[in-house]
């Protein structure tokens, strides 16, 4: 079977969503919407840009160029062995993966704790234990994840958080108010570093895998009907996602007015939650944080596994996924404000590199694929994106402070532009010269 129904498609396309839809991207729309008040609009555009537009735009480009190793070869292989396996090192065991299970745990079991219990190290265990005992089971059967999440696990996640949205209806809880700071002055880029800080274009192009997978299991075999259905489902994803931080930012922004500002988009949710539901919200909160973490943690599991399967071919899939997922808990288990501090710089030397290679790739036929174009644009891009990173160790260079935007964490788009320029330049250049040779030679 080539041709997908649309329901099977559907199912696919959920399963896309959960794995995208973690703890962050519960946390950011609501403090958007708060800060940005009546900018809301506007911060939301910004925001879907980079949180929704780029990570279908990464499960795009990969699908077509068959795979990250090979789109990230188009800089120099030996970039795409130590960036692929990077991103997938970074956004699975070493950081995604346990800030999602740390997450869940806060947002789901702490609350109920008693100042005294809450101290201990124990329920933290107990819980990661629990947690990626379900995550190991769940990708033993890489096969099922569209039945499980596509059928069962998104459909209840997506009917909590909607319920959510409309009992705000009957139950007003505030009105927009004027924008705060940057939401005031530059609202659609401040919007658009917010849904940067998702990193779901990363995770993106880690999910190509389990996405291919299940379309086979389906019957799509034929190569440019992968591809299509793969794009197909993403976009369909990527409508749900703009639909769930649509309401999860007008909860936000309807909210200052009752609660006023707070630290952070999971303080927001809490607020509103217990004031649309009382006591009982606590539990809803718990569940919703849960499987949103979870799902998306099985997708990264399942991924970072079965690429390390296919680079290590001697390792079996089974034996990968026990191992990244008991790896993954016992960093859960260093804690969240640890895990942030190493995350952060990683994550900002990584980030922009990902981006770029995602729009080289998607302007490849204007270019015409000049290999120079992303060699020289990848090298003055990751100048500065480790640079940054390795200030936020507390090695500044402070001449990073005359880029332009530097200021709004996006210095390295200016040296990106330069580096496409001087390789498109340097591309055709050295093309003529090597014609020209040739010519000479054959006279």
């Amino acid at each position: 079977m080539e041709k997908m129904d649309s329901r099977k498609l559907l199912f696919v396309s959920l399963m896309i969503f959960s794995m995208f839809f973690g703890a962050g991207n519960l946390i950011f729309p609501p403090q958007l919407g708060q800060l940005s008040g009546t900018n809301m609009l506007v911060s939301m555009g910004g925001f879907l840009i980079s949180a929704v537009g780029l990570p279908i735009l990464a499960i795009a480009v990969v699908a077509k160029a068959g795979g990250l190793h090979i789109l990230a070869s188009r800089v120099h292989p030996r970039f795409a062995f130590a960036f692929t396996v990077l991103i997938y090192l970074s956004i699975g065991p070493f950081l995604g993966i346990p800030r999602a299970a740390s997450l869940a745990f806060e947002m789901g079991i702490s609350p109920f704790l008693s100042n005294i219990v809450g101290e201990s190290s124990l329920p933290l265990f107990i819980y990661t234990l629990v947690y990626f005992g379900i995550a190991y089971w769940l990708c033993m059967s890489p096969s099922k994840l569209v039945d499980r999440f596509g059928k069962v696990l998104t459909p209840v996640l997506l009917v909590l958080i909607t319920n959510i949205f409309v009992f705000s209806l009957f139950k007003p809880i505030g009105v927009f108010v004027a924008p705060i700071g940057d939401y005031a002055q530059f609202p659609l880029l401040k919007g658009f570093i917010d849904g940067y800080m998702t990193m779901d274009a990363i995770a993106a192009l880690n999910f190509g895998i389990v996405i291919s997978i299940a379309l086979k299991e389906m019957g799509v075999t034929e190569e440019k009907k992968l591809v299509s259905n793969t794009i197909k489902a993403g976009a369909i994803a990527g409508v749900l996602l703009a639909i769930i931080y649509g309401m999860l930012a007008y909860l936000g922004a309807v909210s200052q007015t009752r609660f006023g500002a707070t630290e952070n988009g999971a303080e927001t949710l809490t607020n509103v939650v217990f004031y649309l539901f009382g006591q009982k919200g606590s539990v809803l909160l718990g569940v919703i944080f849960s499987l949103a973490c979870l799902t998306t943690s099985v997708g990264l599991l399942t991924s970072c596994s079965q690429y390390f399967a296919k680079l290590m071919p001697k390792v079996s899939y089974r034996a990968l996924v026990t191992i990244l997922s008991v790896s993954s808990m016992i960093f859960a288990n260093v804690g969240l404000t640890q895990i942030l501090k190493f995350s952060v710089p990683a994550l900002t030397a990584i980030y922009p590199m990902a981006i770029v290679l995602m729009v080289l790739a998607l302007l490849n036929n204007f270019f015409k694929g000049n290999s120079y174009v992303y060699l020289f644009t990848m090298i003055c891009t990751s100048f500065v994106s480790i640079l940054e990173a390795l200030g936020q160790f507390g090695l500044k260079v402070n001449i990073l402070n005359s880029l332009p935007f530097y200021s709004k964490g996006l210095g390295w788009i200016i040296p990106a532009v330069v580096g496409a320029i001087a390789g498109f330049v340097y591309g055709n250049l050295n093309n003529k010269g090597v014609k020209k040779k040739y010519m000479l030679k054959s006279e």
